[in-house]
């Protein structure tokens, strides 16, 4: 998808729809722009290409890791495509100031075995911040692990549920 704006030729990330299929040269355009097209066509082939986009010392943080260094965080992105089916970012909105950002996206997958072997999606979104060669440093995702992974499973998803219904406003 081309998310170059044609009236001012910059570089915007606010139209919604798939990502990109094919990867693109990772030297052009802005880090941002690089960095939504590098997750947009992620394949387990371009994990050992993080360094790429990835400070040497980068931060990674999620509901589930807090790691340093690009060959920890290459070892999230592998994992991923171990245990799931069809893994692809799409990137909806992205907001920019100076060297940090933050980006809205959708993470569409299968689960390989055991819950719902149907197309599961998680809603979230990513604040970047970037270092003076344009490497990110920090990537910090945020997502509600309680309402988009863990309610979509058999057992746990029936108690997170009922504590929802317990701990939430009543209509």
């Amino acid at each position: 998808m081309d998310r170059t704006d044609a009236r001012t030729g910059e570089f915007t990330c606010t139209v919604p729809g798939a990502g990109n299929t094919d990867l693109v040269d990772r030297g052009a355009g802005t880090p941002l722009e690089r960095m939504v097209r590098f997750f947009e066509a992620l394949r387990p082939e371009d994990v050992d290409r993080l360094a790429e986009i990835y400070a040497h010392d980068a931060q990674f943080v999620d509901p589930f890791n807090d790691v340093k260094g690009t060959e920890a965080i290459g070892r999230i992105f592998a994992h991923m495509f171990v245990q799931l089916d069809e893994p692809r970012f799409i990137v909806l909105e992205c907001l920019q100031a100076g060297e940090q950002a933050f980006l809205t996206w959708d993470f569409v997958f299968r689960f390989r075995s055991g819950a719902s072997a149907g197309l599961q999606r998680i809603h979230g979104g990513t604040h970047l911040r970037f270092n003076h060669e344009g490497k990110v440093v920090l990537h910090r995702d945020y997502w509600d692990a309680a309402g988009e992974l863990y309610a979509k499973l058999p057992l746990i998803g029936a108690l997170m549920r009922w504590l929802r219904r317990r701990a939430g406003t009543p209509p």
